[in-house]
């Protein structure tokens, strides 16, 4: 046996020898003279191979180690032995056998030629593994650095999941999922261990108000859309019962007939209506059809997801719409509105409606009538509405009319107190030429409205406002709300009308001016206004005459101005038009006191008895009045003077009332 192992130890050495002397060889080739004195040693090389080509390894094996296997058995047992290995490949999932657990990790056989290693945290979802189940691992590397095999669980359930997603995509199928947790605009739902996003618009047909309710719970979902990009997955549930809902609408759609009663659910509310699911279509009550009192939104009598019972009033199958009644369930209020009401009846209610033209008021739900403004007070100058009544009053009223066919009644509130115009003193308080005060309630380009009392309303024309002064608009004279005296001049109670005058609770001073400004009399007047025609001129005691453009020529040639004071000579004077012309002109033009003379009217005389016969005898000797000396004329200066304080004193203490 030593010789045995002797003569290895010297064949093994046989390759350097064959190696050096090959090195030799390619020497000897270079240099001749080397070759020949170095050729002895070439043989012992040779014969050292030829010991190595003859040694029989496999009967050396055999002996050293004892019974042992030849070539061919040797052959045959490897290729047994590799039919027991796995052909495996890097970046794929392959199944495993747990042969192995400690406190950090799990040995897994994938049939490699050897285990691999798995971080037991990466099977927190199996609590309950054990030796020998089977695992689905991800193959990272054959051998790493250690020369360890390198499997992931981690990313196995992932290349798992991903492969289950894309094939439930592509094929169509249900996967149940696992809500996680809510997000903006609908919830995160786990599918085989990827987070996808369910939208809040295809958890249900209907809307979803509340997404809190599903989560912790599992659903059935399909796959609609995948990202690869992103990794992100959408998937509906509202797919999986759209297909029974089309079979229910359409079995619905051909059952469906005018009048027939079905039960459904609340949807969804607007200002206009309500939609109603009737198990799988839609359908519309409108305001108008849910009650048959007066409502103004739905929620004030129905509630979201109630269930409530309908009747079908009409259908569009084309358009597939259908139109609900819930009130036509009940009967209509007015077949039951009490016989006892009628013409002259009081009803009492509340008022649901205020309107321009009116208000409405409710005497029961679905009975309503209407009060016109008209019918709201006395008065007969107009008024809002919202003056008299607001939404929400209760409130008396009298029943003007009633149509129970039409269903349509009006009512009244003026008619609860009595009538002033038929009262028996009417006639005899506000006769011809009392005298009152009244409130201003509307100006109008003609004259004012003056209410006297709650529904006598009288008219004040524009040119009874004043004697003196020409008033183009009330609004120059007065506000609405002061309150001013008048006098009555016309009475017309069957028409209810009353004709008024501020101007009269004075006496006319156009009696005195008759005298006063007389054709040829000169006065001091000051300009107050320039027209195209001429110019509007203040005479004394406030009255306003007139002096045409030629009329207004000066003697130096000068031109007049507003607010300058010249002296006039009276060319005309119409007492019935309370109209006075003078001329500035004719005060130094002789030619034009002439045309003033001859124009001038032959003077009556009066009688030495008459009224006016002090003046009429001073006028007569005196063609240029000096009013200062006048005793009849200062007597007129003074009370047309005091009349303005006398007023203003009135109104003051009104006032102060």
């Amino acid at each position: 046996m030593s010789e045995e192992l002797e003569n290895a130890e010297n064949v093994q050495e046989t390759p350097a020898q064959e190696t050096a002397a090959q090195a030799e060889e390619t020497t000897v080739a270079k240099t001749p003279v080397e070759t020949k004195a170095e050729a002895p040693k070439k043989e012992a090389p040779k014969k050292a191979v030829q010991v190595e080509e003859e040694f029989d390894w496999e009967a050396f094996e055999t002996k050293g180690l004892g019974e042992g296997y030849s070539k061919a058995k040797k052959a045959e047992m490897e290729k047994m032995y590799e039919a027991t290995m796995n052909t495996i490949e890097e970046k794929q999932v392959m199944t495993g056998k747990v042969v192995s657990m400690s406190d950090r990790e799990v040995i897994v056989n994938i049939g490699f030629k050897s285990d691999g290693l798995v971080s037991l945290s990466e099977f927190r979802d199996l609590p309950n593994l054990k030796v020998g189940d089977e695992v689905e691992v991800y193959v990272e590397e054959q051998e790493d650095a250690n020369g360890q095999l390198n499997l992931s669980r981690r990313k196995a359930k992932i290349v798992s999941a991903w492969e289950n997603i894309k094939s439930g995509y592509e094929n169509d199928t249900v996967i149940e999922g696992y809500v996680k947790r809510r997000t903006k605009g609908g919830l995160i739902v786990d599918v085989f261990g990827v987070e996808a996003f369910l939208p809040g618009s295809q958890i249900d047909v209907k809307p979803i108000r509340d997404f809190d309710i599903f989560v912790g719970k599992t659903m059935e979902v399909k796959v609609v859309k995948i990202n690869y990009s992103n990794d992100n997955v959408v998937v509906s549930h509202k797919v999986l019962i759209e297909k029974d809902i089309e079979q229910q609408k359409a079995e619905i759609l051909n059952n469906l007939e005018k009048g027939q009663v079905l039960e459904g659910t609340i949807k969804n509310m607007t200002n206009f209506g309500v939609f109603i699911d009737l198990g799988g279509v839609d359908g519309l009550l409108h305001i108008t059809d849910i009650s048959w009192g007066r409502i103004n939104h739905p929620e004030e009598v129905l509630k979201l997801d109630a269930t409530v019972k309908v009747v079908v009033l009409d259908f569009d199958e084309d358009k597939k719409r259908i139109s609900l009644g819930m009130k036509q369930l009940t009967e209509h209020p007015w077949d039951s509105l009490a016989k006892e009401i009628e013409i002259g009846s009081k009803v009492t209610g509340k008022i649901v409606n205020v309107a321009d033209y009116g208000a409405f008021l409710e005497i029961k739900p679905g009975v309503e009538g209407l009060i016109h403004v008209s019918e709201m007070s006395w008065s007969q100058h107009l008024r809002n509405p919202q003056d008299f009544i607001n939404a929400g009053d209760e409130l008396e009223a009298v029943v003007l009319t009633i149509d129970r066919d039409e269903r349509k009644m009006s009512l009244g509130i003026k008619q609860l107190t009595e009538d002033p115009w038929t009262k028996q003193n009417v006639l005899t308080k506000y006769a011809i030429g009392t005298k009152h005060k009244g409130v201003v309630r509307n100006l109008t380009n003609f004259g004012l409205f003056i209410e006297l009392e709650e529904g006598i309303d009288g008219l004040v024309h524009v040119s009874d406002l004043s004697w003196t002064k020409k008033i183009k608009h009330p609004s120059e004279f007065i506000k609405v709300g002061e309150q001013l005296d008048v006098m009555v001049l016309e009475l017309d109670a069957e028409s209810r009308r009353l004709a008024l005058s501020h101007k009269h609770m004075e006496e006319n001073p156009w009696d005195t001016f008759e005298n006063v400004f007389t054709v040829g009399s000169v006065h001091k007047c000051t300009i107050i206004e320039k027209t195209e025609k001429g110019v509007n001129l203040e005479l004394p005691y406030g009255i306003e005459g007139f002096c045409s453009a030629k009329n207004l020529a000066k003697e130096d040639a000068a031109k007049s101005e507003t607010g300058e004071t010249l002296d006039f000579k009276v060319m005309e004077f119409m007492k019935d038009d309370r109209r006075i012309t003078l001329s500035h002109k004719a005060t130094w033009s002789a030619e034009e006191e002439e045309e003033v003379e001859k124009s001038a009217p032959a003077k009556a005389k009066k009688k030495k008895g008459s009224k006016n016969f002090t003046l009429d005898k001073i006028n007569g000797d005196n063609d240029r009045d000096t009013l200062g000396d006048l005793e009849a004329l200062s007597s007129l200066k003074e009370k047309m003077e005091e009349a303005p304080a006398k007023k203003a004193k009135k109104t003051k203490k009104s006032d102060e009332e």
